[in-house]
């Protein structure tokens, strides 16, 4: 059988039965009794880039076997994979091993194409960074990359909405980055030193609340994370960059314009206020023109992010019609084919002949 990732999987899934092997993690697993008093296990598996839940009947061969799996063990799930319109995508007629040391060191990189897209966007990340013409600000930014970019690569960007995955918040920051540089010409008001540097310390408390170990695919959970939340985390984090720049660089930074005093706090700013509201867990809603473009971009890339997704994952209602996937607001439709020239179809056609 063919080795293929969980998103492979549900994509093909959505034509029917996929015969294939998945190498994942434990992420979840207890034991369970249906209304009827029926035991089974459920088990909750991850790779890179996805999730789903298996169900083991007790009268399984597998079963024992299953009962006996710890989080974080590593396993192949081979079998019938199909989408099942209320419980997602299921297994049957399967068998699950244990996998061995190089294949778990296989499955912690990455598939291929996504390992080299962390890897494109975490260089653009840097290479943007390059360009801050504000020497704070572009220390700043080199500071936390060298101190913290390991476990920036590693860190989701959610737990579940958008980008939650391993690697997900390089994405997601990468991504507004790119939205950032090409709106910029268009409103020549905005301060993209400052946008750039807001983009990439909005989430740097997820370092703490998403964090995902060297080692596997399970999210656990932080104390600083869940007593003071990314926002507050990522105001701590760079108070303290700074704080440590500033005593090292006072003489040179006396004289900038603007003051350093001054560009330290609307960074912070823009930081609390990306949530745009109060409702949704910021502290200050956004009142610079930076701080709603960050906010805006934010909820540009997280949205999409959740439609991509979902056309993959929500159930079908209707041709071209999903479930809705929350937080997005109702039901989703497939997105409109790009226009093709009848023109190019013939020229595309008549290469292919």
């Amino acid at each position: 059988m063919q080795l293929l990732t969980l998103n492979e999987i549900r994509r093909r899934a959505q034509d029917g039965f996929v015969m294939a092997r998945v190498h994942a993690q434990v992420e979840n697993a207890s034991a369970k009794m249906t209304r009827e008093a029926k035991p089974y296990c459920e088990i909750n598996l991850a790779d890179s880039c996805d999730r789903m839940t298996l169900r083991v009947w007790s009268d399984h061969p597998d079963y024992r076997t299953c009962g006996a799996l710890q989080v974080g063990d590593f396993i192949e799930l081979d079998g019938e994979f199909a989408q099942h319109q209320q419980f997602g995508l299921e297994a049957r007629q399967w068998n699950i091993r244990a996998l061995s040391p190089p294949e778990i060191a296989d499955l912690l990189s990455g598939p291929a194409e996504l390992r080299e897209k962390q890897a494109s966007d975490y260089k653009f990340i840097a290479q943007t960074i390059a360009t801050i013409a504000d020497p704070r600000l572009r220390a700043l930014c080199e500071a936390f990359l060298k101190e913290w970019g390991e476990r920036f690569r590693r860190t989701a960007a959610a737990r579940n909405y958008h980008h939650a995955r391993r690697g997900g918040l390089v994405e997601h920051t990468a991504q507004m980055m790119r939205v950032a540089t090409e709106i910029a010409p268009l409103y020549p008001h905005l301060n993209l030193d400052l946008l750039i540097a807001g983009i990439l310390f909005h989430d740097c408390g997820k370092l703490w609340e998403n964090q995902l170990p060297e080692n596997g695919f399970v999210m656990g959970y932080d104390e600083r994370g869940e007593l003071l939340g990314h926002i507050s985390i990522g105001l701590e984090l760079v108070n303290s960059l700074w704080r440590k720049l500033s005593a090292e660089n006072a003489e040179a930074w006396r004289h900038f314009e603007p003051a350093s005093e001054d560009v330290r706090l609307h960074l912070l700013h823009l930081i609390g206020a990306h949530h745009g509201e109060p409702e949704f867990g910021s502290p200050v809603s956004p009142k610079t023109p930076e701080a709603m473009a960050l906010h805006y971009i934010d909820n540009l890339d997280a949205r999409l992010e959740m439609f991509a997704a979902g056309y993959t994952t929500a159930r079908l209602l209707a041709a071209r019609i999903f479930d809705r996937v929350r937080p997005l607001p109702g039901n989703l439709v497939k997105s409109l084919d790009k226009f093709q020239h009848p023109s190019s179809n013939a020229k595309e056609a008549g290469r292919l002949l």
